[in-house]
């Protein structure tokens, strides 16, 4: 058996005819790499033939359930006891539907790849796959009679594979004038024309895999980007997207000569990479329900009890938010990262924004997430923020009109083992995410944070080893 794309209940097996159709399509595909997220979103999984694809379809294929315990390094971390204490078991995977694309970047186009999701041996879905984290907070929230539509987007840094004198990351020599980057230069169109043939790869590979594509633009650091996906009605899709674009980038990338890089925060000094989220919720009837009838933009009753559910479990929501130690780099004033749960209408300081537009459009935007972010569980988390205040009917803090900054004084933790404590603590979290898929994952966590507390940085001898 494998999962509904909306649900995440058991179904019928998919029929071969997507992957012998494909196969018929692409005669040069000589394998298919089958990608699995783990609790990173690194992509893990495996490469198989073309001529084993349609048995993929048909059985699933085998992996180890301890792919969800494994740190940033790929070791089993076994404190999550996903590993050696259960035997490291097997559990099937299942192909998801329409992901089945080329890789274009890949062996000249001879590769192709596969998003699969994991289920347990009753058929059920995995707890501990985050997509299945999702599929779970969908079902809840479905069960109210609301569908969510999510647009993702995302920021990266592209990076000179040459590392600097002191073996540090650098920004890229433009392909245009060989200059190397040393300008912020947001928004610029001529920083766009310069890196012309690399996003135009990116906008054509994406055209090939069927990624959703928006807009592109110039972030505010040298060698930053935004790609934005369109907002689509079925989130677990938006998220796939989201996971399958990243690997793109990186990708493209890499065949101009760069590393793009996606860490929260690779410069101490500059801004970092976000993922921002936009959410509205649609009735059974497919009304806007943050839309008001009247048209006013402060829009309807849900969507200020949505607000307040993202602020009331935003401070236990940071471990997903921000999932590693670089991650809490980014939070320094001036960089325009929240710092503390704000809201307010067309307001880019505050960390959950109403953004101007037309009124079907009314939606909110979560600004609070590092690029570094899983994007199914920081989905699944954000979902779980809206569901619980619309079921409380929580009611928000006023607005804030301004500079956010100036007004609230920073109260999100920017430290990991707190961010972890937090939500440990959070009765509705767990309850929304699943007690089993938190238990694992704060082990993970707590595994790496312990591993990367061992390692004494060069500041830390520059400034103590002859001094204290």
């Amino acid at each position: 058996m494998s999962m509904s794309k909306e649900t995440g209940a058991t179904m019928p097996p998919l029929p071969v005819d997507e992957a012998r159709d494909f196969l018929e399509r692409h005669p040069d595909i000589a394998s298919i790499d089958l990608l699995i997220s783990d609790l990173n979103g690194v992509m893990r999984g495996k490469r198989i033939p073309r001529t084993n694809l349609e048995k993929v379809y048909r059985d699933g294929v085998n992996l180890p359930a301890s792919v969800f315990a494994l740190d940033i390094l790929g070791n089993t971390v076994e404190a999550t006891g996903l590993g050696l204490e259960t035997g490291d078991g097997d559990r099937v995977c299942r192909p998801v539907p329409g992901t089945l694309m080329p890789s274009p970047w890949l062996r000249n186009g001879r590769q192709a790849q596969l998003l699969m999701t994991m289920e347990d041996g009753d058929g059920s879905p995995y707890f501990a796959d985050p997509r299945q984290v999702l599929a779970r907070v969908l079902g809840r929230l479905g069960r109210t009679g609301l569908t969510p539509v999510v647009a993702v987007e995302l920021e990266f840094y592209l990076v000179d594979r040459q590392r600097d004198a002191l073996g540090m990351v650098q920004p890229p020599c433009s392909p245009a004038s060989g200059e190397r980057a040393s300008q912020s230069q947001l928004y610029s169109i001529n920083e766009l024309d310069e890196y012309a043939d690399f996003l135009e790869d990116i906008h054509a590979a994406a055209r090939i895999q069927d990624l959703p594509l928006d807009t592109a633009l110039k972030e505010c650091a040298p060698g930053q980007f935004e790609i934005n996906l369109l907002h689509t009605d079925d989130a677990l899709g938006a998220c796939d997207s989201a996971v399958l674009l990243k690997r793109l980038i990186k990708g493209v990338a890499l065949q101009h000569g760069f590393e793009a890089t996606f860490m929260a925060k690779p410069y101490g000094d500059e801004a970092g990479n976000g993922t921002h989220v936009h959410i509205s919720l649609l009735d059974e009837a497919g009304r806007n329900v943050f839309a008001a009838e009247d048209g006013a933009p402060l829009g309807t009753p849900e969507l200020q009890q949505a607000v307040a559910g993202l602020l009331e479990m935003m401070p236990a929501s940071m471990a997903l938010f921000a999932p590693n130690l670089n991650s809490f780099r980014r939070f320094q004033p001036g960089l325009y990262v929240p710092m503390a749960p704000t809201w307010g209408y067309d307001n880019r300081s505050v960390a959950v924004r109403i953004p101007s537009g037309p009124n079907e459009a009314r939606r909110l935007e979560h600004r609070v997430a590092g690029a570094d972010a899983n994007p199914y569980l920081l989905v699944a988390s954000l979902l779980a923020a809206i569901d619980h205040g619309l079921r409380q009917r929580l009611t928000p803090p006023p607005a804030v009109t301004g500079n956010a900054y100036d007004q609230v004084a920073p109260s999100l933790t920017n430290s990991w083992c707190q961010a972890l404590d937090l939500l440990a603590d959070s009765e509705a979290l767990i309850e929304a995410l699943g007690p089993e898929f938190v238990r694992v994952f704060l082990a993970n966590r707590r595994a790496e944070r312990d591993q990367a507390m061992q390692a004494v940085s060069k500041l830390e001898y520059d400034w103590y080893l002859r001094h204290v």
